[in-house]
This record gives C-alpha cells, sequence and structure tokens, in this order.
C-alpha cells in the first residue's frame, strides 16, 4: 500500500477575538489576537498571551477567519476591516500573511498590530516579511523605550530590531502608526522622550505618533496566573504628564 503523505493545514493559534474594535487602525475593526509573544513587558495588560497555547486558544485556518470576520463587514464602511494583533502576532507570520492575502483578494483593509520583536532580515524570516508587506496596508508599531538598555529591563528583550523595522517599513514607504506606553519613571525621562520624538521624526511613512497612558487594568490577570506584578506602586499618568510627553515628542 502507498503512503500518501499530507501536507499539515496552516493554521494559527487564536487567543480571542473582538468584532468591533475602534482602536487599532481606522474605522470598526474585526480583532484577532494571537497567542504567543516572547517580549515580558513589565507592564503588560494581557500577560495571558504570552504562553504559545493556553487552555482558552484555539487553532483555525486562515479562511475559517476571514469567513467569521467576514460576517461583520457591513459595519466597516470604507475605512475598517481587520487586524491582526497579539501576543505578537510576527510569531506567526505565515498564518497572517495567508490571512492577509486572502483579505486583499475581497479589498479588505489590513492591518497589524506588532512589537517588532521578531523582525530580522536574515532569512528565511526576512523574505516571508516582506511578503507580508505586500498584503498588509498599516503596521501598528509599538515602540517601548528608545534606549535600548532600558528597552531590555522593561521588556526583557533588545529595542534594536523593533528600530530596524521602524526603519525598513519607511525605507519601503508602508504606512505605519507608532505608538509609545507613558509610564511614570520608566518611560517618561526627557531624553529619552526627546530621542524617540527624533527618531520618528526622521521615518518617512509614520501617518500617526500615539502617547498611550499606562494603565492598571490587566492586574487581575497577573494576580490570577500567580505572576509578581512588579510595577504596582506606579500610577497612571494624568493629563499633564500626557501633555508634557506630547511636547518632548514633538506631536
Amino acid at each position: 500500500m502507498e503512503n500518501y503523505s499530507r501536507t499539515p493545514k496552516l493554521t494559527g493559534i487564536i487567543h480571542s477575538t473582538e468584532s468591533f474594535g475602534s482602536a487599532d487602525g481606522p474605522g470598526v475593526r474585526y480583532i484577532v489576537f494571537l497567542q504567543g509573544c516572547s517580549m515580558r513587558c513589565r507592564y503588560c495588560h494581557n500577560p495571558d498571551t504570552w504562553a504559545f497555547r493556553s487552555d482558552e486558544s484555539y487553532e483555525e485556518t486562515p479562511e475559517e477567519t476571514l469567513q467569521k470576520a467576514l460576517r461583520y463587514r457591513g459595519y466597516w464602511g470604507n475605512r475598517g476591516g481587520i487586524t491582526v494583533s497579539g501576543g505578537e502576532p510576527l510569531l506567526q507570520i505565515d498564518y497572517v500573511t495567508e490571512l492577509f492575502r486572502l483579505a486583499r483578494q475581497q479589498n479588505i483593509n489590513t492591518a497589524l498590530d506588532t512589537s517588532g520583536s521578531p523582525f530580522t532580515q536574515n532569512e528565511p524570516f526576512f523574505e516571508k516579511f516582506n511578503k507580508l508587506m505586500e498584503y498588509t496596508d498599516l503596521f501598528i508599531l509599538d515602540i517601548k523605550h528608545i534606549d535600548d538598555a532600558q528597552h531590555q529591563k522593561l521588556t526583557g528583550r533588545s529595542n534594536r530590531s523593533v528600530l530596524d523595522m521602524a526603519q525598513h517599513l519607511s525605507d519601503k514607504n508602508k504606512p505605519m502608526w507608532i505608538r509609545h506606553v507613558l509610564v511614570p519613571g520608566y518611560t517618561d525621562d526627557e531624553t529619552s522622550l526627546k530621542q524617540l520624538g527624533e527618531f520618528v521624526r526622521h521615518l518617512n511613512s509614520v501617518e500617526r505618533f500615539e502617547v498611550l497612558p499606562y494603565h492598571t487594568l490587566g492586574i487581575y490577570k497577573w494576580e490570577h496566573m500567580g505572576i509578581p506584578y512588579t510595577l504596582s506602586e506606579v500610577k497612571p499618568p494624568d493629563a499633564g504628564q500626557l501633555e508634557r510627553a506630547k511636547n518632548l515628542l514633538g506631536i
């Protein structure tokens, strides 16, 4: 009897979805949160997405994801579409690329919300990333800290790949939103904010630069998972702190 091998189905490991997202890309979005992240941000509000599998996660093909999303297409208007977030979506780049390719065939706007940490110009990742760029209308990139040493203390990872990815997207003129979370005492010093503002100003394709206030809404997840939360003494920034940061960033 002949042995016919089957190619495994391409699937993504999904943490959850949101049907009517309004903050992660233009218009109303169907948001897919993928499972798995290699960063360990000390203020992460979704530590339940760190592991690459969980009791609540599930697998589905890009085709299945698209069919679920299309149920809500009537609410998207001319600007909405599909956003893939995480976790870290670049860790499942094959799934995201195929989902966005299928979405492009139906003229659906696509956005990728990423920390940029897995980015590298080494192969085979770089070729895959350039293919993903072809089908991605918007990259939403979080820059946690412009200083590499401080970035490592805050996230457990270097920021070199993050900044390299931002520069590559700029060189290719791919639309970007840049986000920076303002954590009092950690990401709000004058020198770093000015350096970050200068870096972003030299990028060619940034359509929006946002400061997001640190919040404590995810602490209960840390407690539930038994993970010590090391920023419990930090309070969210007030309006004056946010305005100061915007001025230093030049936005």
